[in-house]
C-alpha cells in the first residue's frame, strides 16, 4: 500500500502566527515577496517538523521541487489574473487569499472577448514579463525565477477549469446559461482555453521554464452532472491536456458521479478530488497504478474531535486497497493541529 500525507499552509495561518501582511506589494515585487516566502517556509518548518506542511498555494507546490532561492513572479492564482487581463480589479487582503472583483463579463458575449493573443499586450503581462527577465540577468544573486501560473521548480502549470473561471468572470448565471444557450457557453468558455494555453506557453518561454505536466483545477464540477460535465468540461479540458502535457484533474467536493467521465479526458495521468468522493470508484475505473490524491473534509478537521476524520480516513485506507495515494490538505486557521497528527498517525500505521 503507497499511501503518503502531504499538506500546505494557509496566509490566514500565517498573517495570524507571524503578523504578515499579504498586501498587494506582496504579489507584485518578487524580492519582496521572496523575502516574505523564505520567512514563511522557515516557520513552517521548524513549527511543524512531523506534518509534511510547506508553504504554498493550496495543493500547488511540493516540498521536493520547492527551493530557498526560488522567486514567484505573479505568484496569483491564474483565474485571477486572467479575470486581471479583463478588467477586473485586484483586491489583495492582508490576512486572506486575495480576490478579484466578480462578475467582471457579467453582461458579455462571445464578440466581447478581445483576441487571446493581444492579453500579451496587457501592462500587467508586460510587468510581469519585465521582473522575468530583470532577475534572470541579475548576476549577481542565485534567484531562480518561477514565473505566473507556476509554483514550484517541477514545472507543472497550474490552471483553473473554464468553467470554474467562466462561474467566476459571469456569477451563477453560467450554469443556468449552460442549458439556455449552449452554443454561447461553448464559445466562451473555448475561448478561455486558448487563453490559458497562450499565456501559459508565453510564460514558460520568456522564463526559460519548460512546462512538464499541467494541473487543471475545476473546482465547481462536482455542482454539474454527468451530461454537463461531457459537453463543456471534457472538451475544453481535453484541449489543454493535448496542448500543454500530461493533466492532473482537480474536482471539488463530492465528484463520484463524475469518475467515469473523468477517463475521457485526454492526456490525463493523476486525479486530485475531494473527500466525499468514493476512492473504490476511482479504483475500478482507473486501477491501482493510477496516481490520487485526495483532501479530508474541512468540517472534519475543525471537528471537537478526530473521530469524524479518523472514520473518513479508515474508509479511505480500505477502499484504496494497494492503490498510489496521497493525502492532501491545506491548514486553516480553524484547523486544529490535533486532529491532523492523529490522522498522520493512523495514515503511518495503516501503511507499515
Amino acid at each position: 500500500m503507497a499511501i503518503v500525507f502531504a499538506g500546505t499552509i494557509s496566509k490566514g495561518w500565517l498573517a495570524q502566527a507571524l503578523g504578515i501582511k499579504f498586501n498587494y506589494d506582496y504579489y507584485f515585487d518578487p524580492y519582496h515577496r521572496h523575502r516574505i516566502d523564505a520567512q514563511c517556509q522557515e516557520y513552517t518548518r521548524v513549527t511543524f517538523p512531523d506534518l509534511a506542511i510547506i508553504y504554498s498555494e493550496s495543493n500547488a507546490g511540493r516540498a521536493e521541487y520547492i527551493s530557498s532561492n526560488q522567486v514567484l513572479v505573479g505568484g496569483i492564482q491564474p483565474n485571477m489574473i486572467l479575470g486581471m487581463l479583463l478588467g477586473a480589479d485586484f483586491v489583495p487582503n492582508d490576512e486572506f487569499d486575495p480576490d478579484i472583483s466578480i462578475n467582471c463579463l457579467k453582461d458579455a458575449g462571445p464578440e466581447d472577448l478581445p483576441p487571446v493573443k493581444s492579453l500579451l499586450d496587457h501592462k500587467i503581462v508586460k510587468q510581469f514579463d519585465e521582473q522575468i527577465l530583470k532577475i534572470k540577468s541579475d548576476t549577481s544573486s542565485d534567484l531562480c525565477v518561477i514565473p505566473p501560473f507556476f509554483w514550484d521548480n517541477s514545472g507543472r502549470i497550474f490552471l483553473h477549469g473554464v468553467m470554474t473561471s467562466a462561474q467566476k468572470f459571469f456569477g451563477e448565471n453560467i450554469f443556468v446559461d449552460m442549458l439556455a444557450d449552449p452554443e454561447r457557453c461553448h464559445t466562451i468558455m473555448a475561448w478561455m482555453a486558448d487563453a490559458y494555453i497562450v499565456l501559459a506557453e508565453h510564460f514558460s518561454q520568456i522564463a526559460e521554464f519548460p512546462i512538464t505536466s499541467v494541473h487543471v483545477g475545476e473546482c465547481s464540477s462536482c455542482m454539474i452532472d454527468v451530461d454537463s460535465f461531457d459537453q463543456f468540461v471534457v472538451p475544453q479540458t481535453s484541449q489543454i491536456g493535448k496542448a500543454l502535457g500530461p493533466l492532473r484533474f482537480h474536482s471539488c467536493g463530492c465528484s463520484t458521479h463524475l469518475v467515469k467521465s473523468v477517463q475521457q479526458i485526454t492526456n490525463i495521468v493523476t486525479l486530485d478530488t475531494g473527500g466525499e468522493t468514493s476512492i473504490a470508484d476511482i479504483r475500478e475505473a482507473f486501477g491501482n497504478d493510477f496516481p490520487v490524491s485526495i483532501a479530508p473534509m474541512a468540517v472534519d478537521l475543525s471537528a471537537k474531535t478526530s473521530k469524524p476524520v479518523l472514520d473518513w480516513a479508515q474508509r479511505i485506507v480500505e477502499e484504496n486497497g494497494n492503490g498510489d495515494l496521497k493525502i492532501v490538505y491545506h491548514l486553516e486557521p480553524n484547523y486544529k493541529l490535533d486532529i491532523l497528527e492523529d490522522l498522520n498517525r493512523y495514515i503511518k500505521e495503516a501503511v507499515a
